[in-house]
């Protein structure tokens, strides 16, 4: 029989920061499987600062979302209905249709998962793509060396907590972190192994990195941009390495954002800042799933997250990600 349940739709496309008025949740019926096909109950969805970027009609590495039309996302849940060998009801699976309860999929776009001893929800987290996006990160795109400073801002997100633990694994001396308030800045140090961290909304980013990290970094994992990667290419020393993964401060802004001033230092320095999609990393999933795992087993990586119950609150969870009301991942748990 259908199933009926409710999904999350973009109505306008926002200007500035997003607002309510902008998304509508709506009810949905999802039909019986056909041959090859599974329905998903979804249990958890993963909200991302990436998908700010797919409300704009704007080309990029993604398409943009479509207007009274559900949204997508990762998201992890339980199959329950299938005509589809391998894929058995009752199966926990990973998939890209999120910000529903119920999804129709083709049974290969999902991926069966072992959630017996770990929670699902790791899946959209540090055994996810935001998990691998710090790896890849770090290993490939900005390499760690052995002895090495690292300095990543965004460090209380959700890739943030994932590369502090990466870097110090790749042998990096000294991990600082850059977070938003007191409380995060105590929990980087604490609670997730970093050696220092600052607090951004306290200001003099330049100073606060000097006191945090007085020889200087070698590289930068930057999460935020504007003027924390100003900030990090006056503290990088030569041959410096720069991870651009995201620039959460200018998603939001309705002008472009300058540059940083400074970025002349950087042929001095001889630096190399390197942009990159986590997707272009995928041949390191494997590699990674098998390490991240035994992180979780021993307590060197920690599975922190943020939990938003309900699909009616979805995007009241995606509209706090984004004023980084988070510590770790940001997940909606469904129903």
């Amino acid at each position: 029989m259908p199933f009926t349940g409710k999904e999350v739709h973009l109505v306008a496309r926002p200007v500035g920061e997003p607002t309510t008025d902008d998304f509508a949740v709506r009810e949905a019926t999802v039909p019986d499987p056909g041959p090859g096909q599974v329905v998903v109950r979804n249990d958890w969805i993963s909200v991302d600062p990436y998908m700010r970027g797919r409300m704009n009609d704007v080309k990029s590495y993604v398409p943009p979302f479509r207007l009274d039309r559900p949204m997508d996302g990762g998201a992890v849940g339980t199959v329950v209905a299938s005509q589809a060998d391998g894929v058995p009801a009752g199966a926990v699976v990973v998939h890209g249709l999120g910000w529903r309860d119920y999804a129709l999929l083709p049974a290969d776009s999902v991926r069966v998962v072992d959630a017996s001893d770990v929670p699902a929800s790791a899946y959209l987290g540090v055994l996810g793509m935001t998990g691998l996006t710090a790896y890849a990160g770090l290993t490939e795109v900005a390499p760690v060396r052995e002895g090495d400073a690292v300095f990543i801002s965004g460090a209380a997100g959700a890739v943030g907590l994932v590369a502090g633990t990466v870097a110090k694994k790749l042998g990096a001396a000294r991990v600082i972190g850059s977070a938003g308030g007191p409380a995060k800045v105590a929990k980087l140090v604490e609670d997730f192994g970093y050696d220092a961290a600052i607090d951004y909304r306290a200001g003099d980013l330049p100073g606060q990195l000097a006191a945090a990290a007085p020889e200087g970094i070698d590289v930068y994992f930057d999460n935020v941009g504007g003027d924390h990667l100003q900030a990090a290419i006056g503290a990088l020393r030569t041959h410096g390495r720069v991870a651009l993964c995201g620039a959460i401060a200018q998603y939001n802004a309705t002008e472009p954002a300058p540059g940083p001033n400074n970025l002349a230092l950087a042929i001095g320095k001889r630096l190399t800042l390197r942009g990159f999609i986590v997707g272009d990393h995928q041949h390191l999933a494997g590699e990674y799933a098998s390490k991240a795992a035994e992180w979780l087993r021993d307590g060197s990586l920690v599975a922190e997250q943020t939990e938003v119950v309900g699909i009616d609150n979805a995007v009241e969870a995606f509209l706090g990600l984004l004023r980084g009301a988070n510590t770790g991942k940001m997940v909606v748990r469904v129903g």
